[in-house]
């Protein structure tokens, strides 16, 4: 089982520690891996201003603004195909000419989307304001609950064959999380600005083999990421923007702390889904057998492409772009 260990049968909790897949992956047919996302997806209106207003009656004139694809688990499923990875998306959509438009968005060979029906039949969308800092204020237009009719695929149709299952944050995603583990699919979860202490993302935390999150509301990173390692996770990362990342892993040999360095990239066009993008990137890495070290490496240069280049996350990127910029990333031991 790729994700964990491609060779595991994964019967307990939590996957054997201490096992590499390094030298087993290569010795594998070289077939696509398979990865189900679940979670939002959505068609925004995105504006671009110096800085964000402050909160009292007054006009801001706009740099520019557009209309495209938004939503988490669209960046993390448009980057995993980017870098060759076979994508279900599970996501919630509606009857409506935003849907048409996500759907459009979405369309290329390798992503198949399965779509929930919106109650109400409105897609998910939103007005974000993005600052020239990266600052970011998101006005939900619309926020759909998911129907699951009879006629819905079955959570253990879409996990068969799936080397890891990217459970992001929605209410429809969380029937995902013990599906996942009952098949003995390995769970990703990106918790976004989680505090560690609200009790939305707990389920997801705990769940998790791997969790994501930004360091933004967190007063002591490391104390988070320890409790994700109790928790029993088997790697937990806290990105930090522009200064990179900190991370942990455990495994049979105890814990192992790394700072993570930035990808070093000439300009930052946008931050649209750097994060779906780093988490992306260390799945990819991941799957293909690359010890916690290096694909962490792969992560911050796969974040890296995303703020340099167009569109939400990394649609843009190749394999070799991103092995590339790894290279050039720097990962220490503490």
């Amino acid at each position: 089982m790729r994700g964990v260990c491609r060779h595991s049968t994964r019967p307990a909790r939590r996957p054997v520690r201490g096992v590499t897949c390094a030298t087993y992956a290569r010795s594998v047919p070289s077939v696509p891996p398979r990865v189900l996302v679940s979670g939002p997806v959505a068609w925004n209106l995105t504006v671009r201003v110096g800085a964000l207003p402050e909160p009292r009656p007054h006009t801001v004139l706009a740099d520019g603004w557009s209309d495209g694809i938004g939503g988490t688990s669209a960046g993390k499923a448009v980057t995993l195909r980017a870098l060759g990875i076979d994508v279900v998306l599970r996501t919630v959509l509606g009857e409506d000419e935003a849907a048409s438009h996500i759907r459009g968005a979405l369309e290329r060979p390798g992503l198949e989307v399965v779509a929930l029906p919106a109650a109400g039949r409105s897609s998910e969308r939103h007005v974000n304001l993005v600052a020239d800092d990266g600052a970011r204020l998101s006005v939900y237009l619309t926020l759909p609950d998911a129907v699951e009719p009879p006629t819905a695929r079955p959570l253990a149709d879409l996990l068969a064959g799936a080397d890891a299952a990217v459970v992001d944050l929605a209410e429809h995603s969380r029937r995902v999380l013990a599906a996942a583990r009952a098949a003995g699919v390995p769970v990703w979860c990106d918790v976004h600005d989680d505090d560690g202490v609200g009790e939305y993302a707990r389920a997801f935390t705990a769940a998790a083999d791997v969790v994501v999150a930004s360091a933004v509301r967190l007063d002591d990173p490391a104390a988070y990421l320890r409790a994700r390692i109790a928790e029993g996770a088997r790697v937990a990362v806290c990105t930090r923007g522009a200064a990179g990342a900190l991370a942990l892993a455990a495994d049979d040999l105890g814990e192992h702390w790394y700072e993570v360095g930035p990808a070093p990239v000439h300009e930052v066009l946008q931050a649209e889904g750097a994060g779906d993008a780093f988490t992306a990137g260390l799945l990819w890495a991941t799957l293909a057998g690359e010890p916690v070290p290096r694909a962490l490496a792969v992560a911050s240069a796969t974040g890296g492409v995303a703020v340099a280049g167009p569109g939400l996350a990394a649609p843009y990127a190749s394999p070799s772009t991103v092995r590339a910029l790894a290279d050039r990333v720097v990962v220490m031991a503490r």
